[in-house]
């Protein structure tokens, strides 16, 4: 099993391109299957989600073109079996995706109930239930959604709780509905609008993505398209806190800093000279970092993805930084790895009380999600001496060549298999 070797101490420093951005690619992939036509996706990461998603198209009869340009042609010309097996959905949850876009499109589908990340309870009931709105016969089947339906029907959604994936699937089934869906309390992450944007550019009726309140009418058939992933604004921010952190200064190039209001400015609350040009964001860290407290919510507020990451920060930071954790019930695991390494943090229920230390000690630790993996990365180098990250297989599904960027600016880190 892979791992991660860091020598810490050394601020980064220098020029790097963001990756496209996988909670925007895994969505815009399912929406192949709205179609017999050939889509085309250019800024496809590199990561294991992604390949995982491209295998379960594969299985369901989706031919998959990958080019070494970063781009990938799916063509859903027949859906040969809208099943989506156990053994595929099980690393990554994001497959529930395709629930929405088979049964719009085949009038059936049958989705192992997902598995992923042990970060607390992430329950897919909304896409059930808006699903069932629609007209369509669900129920589950020994571990299995097992959904039919004739053409679905347009209808008002009101989300109990803001779902990203639950929008996502429940606009791309309506896209293809009779009459008109309107979807309330959705999400409103950059990701959704991304999706719709290609949705529309492949004939879909689509308004109010990026507000709280989507209008879908629905469209006999969809065509295929060109569309270009929009930047990963978490892996634009765990750099930038990376940065921060050691005392660096460095350019991400190809990513937008509009998506990312919330992080930087506790970025620039933390002492950090932060820029933003088209396509660039350039950050400069040239004092000992100041904690920052932050409480997670959905877009536009602070994201959950990026609390790992800050709560490193302040663990090397001036002062006390409170914690406010409001998506996930179990995403504090981090908290003790990073306490491996000299951080003092206390948790109490859903807040986290960090503490900032002048210095950390470099030790193995484990991850133990994603965004936890990208938290002790950045613990290990501000930390003195050799830190090793074991369980990285969670990092790959999310970073792409994470360590290849960050020997970029500077770093000293190796992975050793």
């Amino acid at each position: 099993m892979d791992k991660l070797v860091i020598q810490g101490g050394s601020p980064l420093s220098g020029e790097v391109r963001v990756s496209g951005a996988k909670n925007a690619a895994l969505p815009l992939m399912c929406a192949s299957l709205l179609t017999g036509e050939p889509v085309r996706f250019s800024n496809l990461p590199r990561l294991k989600d992604v390949t995982t998603m491209l295998g379960l198209l594969a299985r369901m009869g989706v031919q998959v073109s990958l080019d070494d340009r970063l781009g990938v042609e799916l063509r859903a010309e027949r859906v040969t079996e809208p099943l989506a097996p156990y053994d595929l959905v099980k690393t990554m949850r994001a497959s529930i995706l395709v629930l929405g876009p088979l049964l719009a499109r085949c009038g059936e589908a049958r989705v192992s109930l997902p598995g992923g990340c042990a970060i607390g309870l992430r329950p897919v009931d909304q896409h059930v239930k808006g699903l069932q709105q629609m007209g369509a016969e669900i129920r589950v089947d020994q571990g299995y959604i097992a959904a039919r339906a004739g053409r679905l029907r347009g209808a008002r959604i009101v989300a109990d709780i803001v779902t990203v994936t639950g929008t996502e699937n429940l606009m791309m089934a309506a896209t293809l509905a009779h009459g008109t869906t309107v979807l309330e309390n959705a999400a409103r992450e950059p990701e959704v609008a991304d999706l719709a944007n290609c949705l529309n550019a492949m004939g879909a009726r689509i308004r109010g993505a990026g507000t709280d309140v989507i209008t879908i009418e629905g469209v006999d058939h969809l065509h295929g398209t060109a569309h270009a992933i929009m930047p990963d604004r978490i892996e634009t921010g765990t750099f930038l806190a990376a940065a921060a952190a050691t005392g660096g200064t460095i350019r991400l190039h190809g990513t937008d800093g509009k998506i990312l209001d919330a992080v930087l400015d506790k970025l620039r609350e933390a002492g950090a000279e932060v820029q933003v040009e088209p396509g660039v964001v350039s950050l400069a860290m040239r004092r000992r970092p100041k904690s920052v407290s932050l409480r997670t919510a959905p877009y536009p507020a602070f994201p959950t993805d990026m609390q790992a990451q800050f709560m490193a920060l302040d663990a090397i930071a001036e002062g006390t930084g409170v914690i406010t954790e409001t998506i996930f019930e179990n995403r504090f695991m981090h908290a003790l790895e990073l306490q491996r390494l000299g951080a003092d943090i206390e948790i109490s229920g859903n807040t986290a009380i960090v503490r900032g230390a002048p210095r950390l000690q470099g030790a193995t630790v484990m991850a133990t999600d994603l965004r936890a993996s990208a938290s002790l990365v950045i613990a290990g180098l501000v930390a003195e001496g050799e830190t090793t990250v074991e369980r990285i297989y969670h990092l790959d599904r999310g970073y792409e060549s994470i360590e290849e960027k960050l020997s970029q600016l500077g770093a000293r880190i190796r992975r050793v298999h």
